[in-house]
Parts: structure tokens; C-alpha cells; sequence
């Protein structure tokens, strides 16, 4: 039976490390006196406010979703992933996302890669309606290795508050609306290899899965255009980006009690990933995302708006669960995390 732990990943210690640098950052916001810092560390993004204009920021990459792109020798979709991953959090706090920077580090120079994984970031751009205003290129051959090509992938977003979803109240009742994910999108790569890739060859074709690779490099979906336009036409109070650690990050949110008991079915890949590593139902959703990329708190009166606004971007949607007095996240009646 193997965890995210089994392979390096420990989410209650990385939590720790987290807290400490969120603490040490936040000596940094009254630096400036014309700039507010309205939310600095543990949620989705970074919310200042300048001159009664308010603007966030977010950083993100594509962990070791890398490796299978080079293992495939495949390039032109990894940067949608870099381009999702920074986008679909900042939009979480209520910001319209309207520029990027990007950063690439890689252990040989290799132009003709480097444009398929720009290729890449400019078709996520254009997704999410958002300007690439440069980035930055570094070839370090001591720090990453490997005779082939290996990189990493890391991106930065701005955004301006349309609408703050931060100050928004999340209230017992409300309902939660879980808009359908592309596949496994760039989290849990490591526990991801780890098993499936000691039994299968990236090459392999699989049964409900097609070539493993290519089901492997799925980019992330963006859901940018349909969560706007929710905004604008739909009371929400809280918006969630299930990436890395799973339906835990629904906490983010605030410490409510999320029961969800109405999941769509498992994708193949999902389920192929619990069956040969044995993992328990627990373990996966804390750390994969199950079929549901983002989710929606709203209201209930507001389910048949957000639904149909869903439909048609051509993203599945559907009521997965409710907001209950008792804190923590429950999957099928099973408390997954306090």
C-alpha cells in the first residue's frame, strides 16, 4: 500500500515549512506605505491593494510532470500546464488574470525544445485571455542532470480583483459544484510514477487509458472564462483549485465542514493509479483530483446557473456536495482530513 509519503511527499511537514516562510514573509508587508497587503500567505494568491485599486499575484510550476515530457521527448503541451496551474488559482480570489512571466530552467540548450514548450505557454495565454510580457531562460547542467533534455517550469500571473471572494462567507448549507478536471493535471507526479511507471513502459497502451504517455500529459484544464463569467452572474462564496494535497485544499477556503458525497465516476487513469499501488480511497483524495479540477460554494439557488454557464465552455459540472457544521472534509461519510 503506498502514500505520497512513501515517495518523499509529506504534506503535514511541507505545511510546517510552509508556515515558517509565511511567517518570515509577512515582516516584509508594510514595507511599502502606499501598498495594502489585503491577503499574503495561505490561500490561493497574493492580494494588495494600491491606491483603491486591488491586484494579486501567484506563483506556480508543473513539478516533475517535466519528466514525462522528456521521457516522451514531447513539448508542445506542458506549457498549457504552467499556464493553468497560475491561473486557475489566482481567479480562486476573485482576480481576472492579465499578464505572465515565465521561467524555464533546463540542463542543456536546446532551441528547438524551448520553442515547442513556449508554444505551448502562448496557446494557455490565449485560453485565458492574458499577455506573456517576458520571462527568463537558465542552462544550469550542474544543478539539473541527464544526458537528455531535462527541465523545470515555473510561471508568475498578475491579476486585478474584480470581485474579492476572500471576503466572502462561506455558510452551512451552501452547496458545492464540482466543475470536471482534463485528468490527472500537474499534481501527484511523483507517487504517479512511482507506481505506474515501475509496471508499465510510457509507451505502453493500456485498457480505458490509451497510450500511458499521452494520458499522462493531459494538460490541466484552465478554467478561467467560465469562473468569470460565474462571478459576474452568480452569487459564490468561495471558489476552489483541487491541485496538490486534493480535496485538503478545500480548507483553504476557511475551517467549515465540506461533505462530498456525490463524486462523478473515477476516471480510468485515477483508478488504474489506486488499483496497482493499492492506495486507500483516504490517500487519493488527498491527493489527486478525483475528476473534479475546480469547485464552486455557492448557494443553492444558484446550482442551475453555474451548471449551465459550465456547459457551455463544455466543461461537465454537476452538485458534488454541501457545507455542514462539523469541521474538516468528509468524502462518502469518511473524514479524509481535521
Amino acid at each position: 500500500m503506498i502514500s505520497y509519503k512513501n515517495v518523499g511527499i509529506d504534506l503535514k511537514k511541507i505545511k510546517l515549512s510552509q508556515n515558517t516562510i509565511g511567517k518570515s514573509i509577512k515582516s516584509t508587508h508594510r514595507t511599502q506605505k502606499n501598498v495594502n497587503v489585503i491577503n499574503g500567505f495561505d490561500h490561493y494568491a497574493g492580494v494588495i491593494e494600491i491606491n483603491n485599486s486591488s491586484f494579486a499575484l501567484h506563483t506556480d510550476g508543473v513539478g516533475t510532470k517535466t519528466l514525462v515530457a522528456s521521457l516522451m521527448n514531447k513539448y508542445t503541451t506542458i506549457g498549457i500546464d504552467c499556464v493553468a496551474m497560475n491561473v486557475n488559482d489566482i481567479i480562486c480570489v476573485g482576480a481576472k488574470p492579465i499578464s505572465f512571466v515565465d521561467y524555464i530552467a533546463a540542463n542543456q540548450n536546446d532551441r528547438g525544445i524551448f520553442k515547442k514548450i513556449i508554444d505551448g505557454v502562448v496557446n494557455g495565454a490565449k485560453k485565458s485571455k492574458i499577455a506573456i510580457i517576458g520571462g527568463e531562460t537558465s542552462i544550469m547542467p550542474d544543478l539539473i542532470s541527464g544526458e537528455v533534455f531535462n527541465f523545470d517550469l515555473a510561471g508568475t500571473v498578475l491579476g486585478i480583483i474584480e470581485n474579492n471572494i476572500i471576503r466572502k462567507k462561506i455558510k452551512c448549507g451552501d452547496c458545492i459544484i464540482g466543475i470536471a478536471s482534463s485528468g490527472l493535471h500537474s499534481n501527484g507526479y511523483s507517487l504517479v510514477r512511482k507506481i505506474l511507471l515501475s509496471r508499465y513502459s510510457i509507451h505502453d497502451k493500456i485498457k480505458n487509458v490509451g497510450i500511458l504517455g499521452n494520458e499522462l500529459l493531459t494538460p490541466t484544464e484552465i478554467y478561467v472564462n467560465p469562473i468569470l463569467e460565474i462571478l459576474k452572474k452568480c452569487e459564490v462564496h468561495g471558489l476552489a483549485h483541487i491541485t496538490g494535497g486534493g480535496f485538503t485544499k478545500l480548507l483553504r477556503l476557511c475551517k467549515i465542514g465540506f461533505n462530498i458525497y456525490q463524486m462523478p465516476k473515477i476516471p480510468p487513469i485515477m483508478k488504474l493509479i489506486q488499483e496497482e499501488g493499492c492506495i486507500k480511497n483516504s490517500e487519493m483524495y488527498k491527493t489527486f483530483n478525483m475528476g473534479i479540477g475546480f469547485c464552486v460554494i455557492a448557494p443553492t439557488s444558484e446550482i442551475r446557473t453555474i451548471i449551465s454557464i459550465c456547459k457551455k465552455y463544455d466543461m461537465a459540472c454537476q452538485e458534488i456536495g454541501k457545507i455542514i457544521n462539523k469541521i474538516g472534509v468528509f468524502i462518502n461519510n469518511e473524514q479524509i482530513i481535521l
